[in-house]
């Protein structure tokens, strides 16, 4: 296999946990979007945000993106936003592996609630920005992905073995 595989979804879809385990039963590298950024500048994403704001968050998030599309294979954790950029949504398309992790808001919430380190939920109502997100962003998971996933109802490895098969590819001997 010579292509990335690119997890894209909602936050609490389980990206980075489903990456994690995705790459290690195809021996490939696993990559994470957020952590590069992290390891780049040197500051959480949430100190990122409050000084530059969601915009130049996402400016970053695209050099990121563009890196590791053109690095070597690999399977790719993205952040849930990174869809909001047309710029990403281009290095998307042009990836013939993306698949779109989904899981409902209530799944959402109960995986982030108390999470402080996602920016877009602190806030008064975490529930009501996630249900803006999903109505805003499902359509272009949608339209990006080569394959859906749903994450709700099974296991991280059942989910693994699911993209696997999606994809058609084989475990490594």
């Amino acid at each position: 296999m010579n292509s990335a595989i690119i997890l894209i979804g909602p936050m609490g879809a389980g990206k980075s946990s489903i990456g994690k385990r995705l790459a290690k039963r195809l021996s490939l590298p696993y990559r994470d979007s957020d952590q590069l950024i992290e390891e780049k500048t040197g500051v959480p994403i949430t100190t990122i945000f409050e000084l530059e704001g969601e915009a130049g968050f996402r400016q970053r998030e695209n050099k990121v993106l563009a890196e590791l599309v053109s690095a070597s294979a690999a399977v790719i954790a993205t952040g849930g936003g990174i869809i909001t950029l047309d710029e990403n949504q281009k290095l998307l398309s042009a990836n013939k592996h993306v698949v779109y992790l989904k899981a409902s808001v209530n799944s959402q919430y109960q995986r982030t609630r108390n999470d402080k380190k996602r920016p877009l939920l602190q806030t008064n109502d975490p529930l009501a920005r996630l249900k803006l997100l999903a109505e805003e962003r499902n359509p272009i998971y949608r339209r990006l992905a080569n394959i859906t996933i749903n994450t709700d109802q099974q296991s991280m490895m059942y989910s693994v073995d699911e993209i696997i098969q999606e994809l058609g590819l084989h475990e490594p001997l």
